[in-house]
């Protein structure tokens, strides 16, 4: 392996100090609001007089647009507007695009000389309401030219395949091959090589609300304001206001609460900027919210759609040495982000197992369907499942048990640098497996399996996986791919402000809750420095026009990066009212400490001053204070990640960019019913490692939450496109979701082994469920099939596909 000189790693924290509030089940502060249906979300905010638009869609994968004719259309009853791909392309230009290439490989918000997969938009038309846009629609005349469609990653690679941009001149928009550390060596070396092929099918985050935006333009001041309920605008609003044409400092897009996201609402821009478009072209209020047929079909934010070919180096004792990686990965008919979900599961590949060498390959197909984008994992979630299928069937082909192939093979000395060159910051694997084998009652199950086979003919199987969780990203993430230097972005800061006038009022700068309760979060953090009670912390959304820095939710980095940033906000203002406070009691600093919510005289408690008093006086008595201390108590902090470094120019090493590694142990038991393909659960059990916790209740809700999603991964969701490239899951007719009946109860557990680099020792922990549930999954159905000879290597595991893979397996 590359040697690297590496900068040192940031201080070790000591987390020693008792906590009052980090690591309480409190009430979600926001929930109040939401309970009464006061939560303020893009429907709520439609007011008497805003125009309406809907959008005409593509019924094909791949034509030409020859022609537009919107004469009756325009004509319908109360039209206001008609804005074709063709003018939409005069008013914007190309939408943020983060993939390779993007001179040959354009985005925009209506397709204006070819449609690439069916539900594109061709045009917008904007009413004074839905029904009657939604009327109008059927009226506008589009003539295509039909052409040839590729569906299948694999055969869009093959010469001669229809071309999905023409002027990338091929349908593979990236291709490269990392090697980190001997991987030739490890597999020579190696007693055995274990081999497959393994298939993961696209699916989706499902929100309740779909995206949209209220956008109004004032002709007078050329002031674009935005209300959206999309993510992570603030860092990268001039690539939005580049898209519209404005200068950024006449753009304010205000975050709104989203009604879930999981990924599908990170920087998703096209509906903000066809509601922006459609009001400066109209001059009136305009909203544009998704229907669901719009959300499934043009979201593009569809999960990961992945071909492997995968070789494991094991010697015969079940260590492992070195894994082989190589991936087609199905990006639709767009790249907007590049290919970071292989970031993501670079940061983790070699899972919770010390092994010394990988090669990753990655091609990236450009086809016929919606593009790719972010769902609760980002990639790494199939990396998890892909690496936990492997040692499964190397467990099996050399007879060794699974659990302790697991435990052979763990890192148990931190902080480890993985192959890659990321690093696993704290973890100990053996106590969160060993904790999750006694939650999950492993041998009573097992013992279950084998009476229950033998006696009913019933098959029950377990699946045990140990797998990652890594969080809070870094910039640099998103350059590693390429050689060129150029000026990588290296910023993805997180910003708060706090204001201890009145009580203490925190505002945020990029995002509004979207289901991780960052008002709870930031309360309680906020409440752990002040000694004030969480539910009295007042937590504000500020807009992007006056906004700090802030790159918002993705990743599981809000709560590690928020944590900074209070704690930086709350150093500034603590340093400020000590000041303060001694001026006022006419005593030196040095004399005075922090407790009970104010500052107080070392050996004398009864002289002190609280942190109200301080704010009031400060606040109004500006000539009580030395001349250099200005009025008011209120400080900002821009937080900017921890610890992260550069890759090496060979790309050896990618450097640290995703540090906070969470861990999981997932151990279900299901039933299979061979004569119907269905599969019931029995018993789960998940226990997580996120370092210090936050908010156990908010915890478990995500844990809850993302294995339900898992289990539709696994068995249910996916969007299926017949060989035409029609899409046939347009609907939940035929997207299948899990509801409560399908979702067991699960038995949650936690260990904690605090990050020694973050504010309390936290560790992001929102994708945890969906990151492990796929994989434990799986390993589970094929541990009930096993003795039919069945083995699944395709998600979702429908019925079909069991059923299928049954009668195979019987000749």
């Amino acid at each position: 392996m590359t040697t690297v000189d590496r900068p040192p790693a940031p201080p070790v924290r000591d987390h020693s100090a008792p906590r009052n509030w980090v690591g309480k089940s409190i009430r979600r502060v926001e929930d109040p609001k939401f309970l009464r249906g006061r939560g303020g979300y893009i429907a709520d905010l439609v007011t008497p007089g805003t125009l309406h638009a809907a959008v005409l869609r593509s019924p094909h994968p791949h034509a030409r647009i020859l022609s537009t004719d919107i004469t009756a259309a325009l004509a319908a009853p109360g039209v206001h507007a008609v804005i074709t791909g063709a003018r939409a392309a005069e008013l914007c230009d190309p939408l943020p695009d983060f993939g390779p290439d993007p001179a040959n490989h354009t985005w925009r918000c209506l397709a204006a000389e070819k449609v690439r997969y069916v539900g594109e938009g061709v045009a917008v038309v904007v009413a004074d309401s839905r029904y009657l846009a939604e009327d109008a629609l059927p009226l506008i005349e589009v003539e295509y030219e039909p052409l040839a469609a590729v569906v299948d990653p694999e055969a869009a690679l093959v010469d001669g395949a229809p071309l999905v941009h023409e002027s990338l001149g091929s349908n593979l928009a990236y291709e490269r091959t990392f090697d980190f550390g001997e991987v030739e060596r490890d597999f020579a070396e190696a007693d055995v090589v274990i081999s497959d092929r393994l298939r993961w099918r696209r699916s989706g985050g499902q929100p309740l609300e779909t995206v949209g935006a209220i956008a109004d333009y004032d002709h007078a001041t050329g002031q674009l304001t935005v209300d959206t309920n999309s993510l992570s605008f603030t860092s990268y609003l001039f690539m939005v206001a580049g898209t519209l044409k404005i200068p950024a400092n006449r753009l304010d897009i205000r975050p709104v609460p989203a009604g879930g996201s999981f990924g599908s609402k990170l920087f998703a821009t096209k509906p903000a900027v066809l509601a922006a478009m459609c009001s400066r072209e109209v001059g009136r209020k305009v909203v544009y919210l998704e229907d669901r047929v719009d959300n499934i079909s043009n979201c593009d934010h569809h999960g990961s759609d992945r071909v492997y070919e995968v070789e494991l180096a094991m010697m015969r004792d079940g260590t492992m040495r070195g894994i082989k990686i190589d991936t087609v990965d199905d990006y639709g008919a767009y790249i907007q982000f590049g290919v970071g979900h292989h970031g993501n599961a670079l940061a983790q590949v070699v899972g919770p197992y010390q092994m010394t060498s990988v090669r990753y390959r990655v091609r990236a197909a450009l086809t016929n369907k919606n593009q790719q984008g972010a769902y609760r994992g980002f990639g790494s979630e199939v990396n998890n499942w892909m690496l936990e299928q492997m040692v499964d069937k190397a467990a099996r082909e050399l007879g060794l048990d699974p659990v302790e192939v697991r435990r052979r093979n763990f890192i148990r000395s931190f902080p480890h640098f993985i192959p890659t060159g990321n690093v696993y910051d704290s973890g100990d694997y053996d106590a969160v497996l060993d904790k999750a084998l006694k939650l999950g009652d492993l041998d009573h199950w097992r013992g279950e399996q084998r009476r229950l086979l033998a006696e009913e003919g019933r098959y029950v199987g377990v699946g045990v996986i140990c797998a990652q969780e890594r969080s809070v990203f870094s910039a640099t993430e998103f350059w590693f791919w390429f050689d060129e230097p150029g000026a990588p972005v290296t910023s993805m800061p997180e910003s708060v402000t706090l204001d201890a006038t009145g009580g203490i009022t925190a505002t945020l700068y990029s995002c509004a809750f979207w289901g991780n309760s960052p008002e709870t979060m930031v309360a309680q953090l906020v409440a752990e420095e002040f000694d004030c009670n969480p539910h009295d912390v007042s937590v504000v959304y500020q807009g992007s026009r006056n906004g700090l820095p802030a790159t918002g939710p993705g990743g599981s980095r809000t709560t590690v990066m928020l944590a900074g940033a209070v704690e930086g906000a709350t150093a500034k203002i603590k340093d400020k009212a000590r000041r303060a406070a001694a001026h006022l009691l006419e005593i030196d600093p040095t004399d005075l400490e922090w407790a009970d919510g104010g500052y107080q005289v070392r050996g004398v408690p009864e002289r002190r001053k609280s942190l109200g008093d301080i704010a009031v006086a400060l606040h109004l008595f500006k000539h009580s204070f030395p001349d250099d201390v200005e009025s008011g108590l209120e400080e900002a902090k821009v937080y900017d990640h921890p610890y992260t470094t550069m890759p090496s120019a060979d790309r050896k090493d990618l450097g640290v960019f995703y540090p906070f590694m969470g861990h999981a142990c997932h151990i279900p038991v299901v039933e299979v019913d061979i004569e119907t393909g269905a599969v019931t659960f029995l018993h789960y059990a998940a226990v997580h490692d996120c370092g210090t916790l936050v908010n156990p209740r908010s915890l478990a809700g995500h844990i809850v939450g993302g294995t339900a999603q898992g289990i539709g991964t696994a068995l249910y969701e996916e969007y299926v496109y017949d060989d035409d490239g029609q899409l046939l899951t347009s609907s939940y007719l035929d997207y299948l979701i899990p509801t409560a009946m399908e979702v067991p109860e699960l038995a949650i557990g936690h260990v904690e082994t605090p990050s020694p680099y973050t504010p309390h020792g936290i560790k992001g922990g929102g994708e945890g469920g969906r990151m492990m549930a796929p994989a434990a999954i799986n390993a589970a159905v094929n541990d009930a099939l096993a003795p039919l000879g069945v083995r699944l290597t395709e998600l979702p595991m429908t019925p079909d596909r069991i059923l299928t893979a049954i009668r195979k397996a019987r000749g």
